[in-house]
């Protein structure tokens, strides 16, 4: 008969519990996977998963239970880890949303709001447009297996324990908030100056003709040739996300040790 004592059950509890909750916070804030068309229970059941597989090759706290003082401040820095590392990936989908709508500003189309699937809130049409192509480019890159990756190498570089990722970790946090706007330009720099050049050869023109009514004429043609400067800078929106997502994972792989 097989016995098993409360001080084991406690041991598997914990070695469950940690990774569980590390991953479980990633998952509600990362991208695609945090998104509001995507069920909490889903979220939660594939982080629970994750965790049962790798629980037996994670190093867990000697001697600490999660019921002590000591386990809720486990507890607590495991969150941090999670969050911030879901917070970052967060950070370039937000930029390249901001992108499109910079992008959106300068072609008449900045009133043209719709409801973000992702975010569960209201953005430019542009911008939305952007956020569903960089997520099918993240699922087509296989985006999603290369955070469970970075999640999962975190537990052997950056072990569960009170240290967490430190007053330098979150100052690297913190730092990589300026990505949101660096990201955006890259983005949006072709299109924003494409649209600059056709701005100025309409102001060439009312100078030219000033009984033409700008608005009349201008509108539909900035809103054609925005139209046609999307197009034409899909590739470069591609290269770039894809520079961006591979940068975002380096700092993923330092913010947890590696």
């Amino acid at each position: 008969m097989i016995t098993i004592t409360a001080t084991q059950l406690d041991t598997a509890i914990d070695s469950v519990f940690w990774p569980f909750v590390r991953i479980g916070s990633c998952f509600m804030v990362a991208p695609v996977f945090g998104a509001v068309s995507v069920p909490a229970q889903l979220r939660i059941v594939l982080a629970g998963a994750i965790a049962l597989l790798i629980a037996p090759l994670i190093a867990q706290p000697p001697g600490v239970s999660a019921l002590s003082a000591a386990g809720a401040l486990i507890t607590v820095q495991q969150v941090i880890i999670g969050v911030a590392l879901g917070f970052c990936l967060q950070i370039l989908f937000a930029a390249i949303s901001l992108g499109g709508q910079l992008i959106a500003n300068g072609m008449g189309l900045s009133l043209a709001f719709n409801l973000d699937p992702l975010q569960g809130a209201a953005t430019p049409a542009l911008g939305q447009l952007y956020t569903v192509l960089a997520t099918l480019i993240f699922l087509l890159l296989h985006g999603e297996l290369a955070l469970i990756r970075v999640l999962v190498q975190g537990f052997r570089t950056l072990p569960i324990g009170t240290t967490g990722l430190g007053a330098k970790g979150i100052w690297t946090v913190v730092t990589w908030g300026s990505m949101l706007f660096s990201g955006a330009l890259a983005v949006a720099l072709p299109g924003v100056t494409a649209l600059l050049v056709a701005n100025l050869a309409f102001g060439v023109v009312s100078r030219a003709a000033p009984s033409m009514n700008l608005f009349a004429v201008g509108l539909p043609i900035s809103l054609v040739f925005g139209l046609v400067v999307i197009i034409a800078g899909l590739p470069a929106l591609e290269s770039g996300f894809t520079r961006l997502l591979a940068e975002t994972l380096i700092l993923l792989q330092h913010l947890s040790g590696a």
